[in-house]
């Protein structure tokens, strides 16, 4: 059983979806959490009583983390209300769903700020955090196959991806001797409040049966929270640089 006892898990976007699930599940593995929201912040109270009920200490704290400011006032409030940070999850994303072709130059840079520079902006500011600690400590982001394979009406976010999965493992280089494993969970579809807006997003889900080769069985949030706890324990410490698909074999087939 992974053991987290005495850890403190900052999960961006964790109000909903698989920031939700990745929260809890590390919680009940015994971390401590900090729940980051932008809007939801209803959703994110909600979360943080699920945690409270597992006996865990809860921090719910707003922060648009695409925003450099905001990512190193959230690190201040971390050092100085709490003094440790040992898994940082980078799960927030945006984008939304529209062609290339339709898209401004104020979209792009949302999409790469919120789901690429936050994970430096965040690694930088809480570096002196997660450094000089007797155990490896983990940054784990999440990835999607938009990373890999062109989806309609999603070049913002998959182009982003690309951008995430390749900053991490350049990311490591900078912070892996300094006792800092950087790795990728790269999700297959799963449905949440965003899938559910993609276009023919009822077709894609009917049909992942055949894609997942896993029978009657759906990837869900909970699948992508197992590989984060994976990555975010010690059972992971010579796992760097790397991008792991959760997808029940969708992509390794036409």
């Amino acid at each position: 059983m992974i053991d987290l006892q005495n850890r403190v898990a900052l999960v961006t976007g964790s109000s909903r979806g698989i920031g939700r699930a990745t929260a809890l599940k590390l919680a009940q593995a015994g971390s401590d959490i900090i729940i980051n929201y932008v809007s939801s912040k209803s959703a994110a109270v909600a979360t943080a009583q699920e945690i409270r009920k597992l006996g865990r200490k809860v921090w719910v704290v707003k922060a648009d983390v695409s925003e450099e400011q905001d990512a190193n006032a959230m690190m201040n409030f971390v050092t100085q209300e709490i003094g440790k940070l040992d898994i940082v999850v980078c799960n927030a994303a945006t984008g939304g769903f529209r062609n290339l072709m339709h898209s401004e130059r104020k979209h792009f840079e949302h999409a790469m700020a919120t789901n690429v520079l936050s994970m430096v902006f965040l690694a930088r500011a809480g570096l002196h955090l997660m450094t000089n600690r007797p155990y490896r400590t983990k940054i784990v982001a999440i990835s999607s196959h938009g990373a890999d394979i062109a989806l309609p009406m999603y070049g913002l976010i998959g182009g982003s991806k690309a951008a995430l999965e390749s900053i991490a493992r350049h990311l490591t280089l900078e912070v892996g001797h300094l006792g800092v494993n950087v790795n990728i969970v790269k999700a297959g579809l799963v449905r949440t409040d965003s899938t559910d807006r993609l276009p023919n997003a009822e077709a894609m889900f009917a049909g992942r049966e055949h894609k997942a080769m896993m029978g009657q069985r759906g990837l869900e949030a909970e699948d992508v929270a197992n590989a984060v706890l994976f990555l975010a324990s010690p059972l992971s410490d010579l796992v760097q640089g790397e991008t792991l698909t959760v997808d029940g074999g969708s992509a390794i087939h036409v």
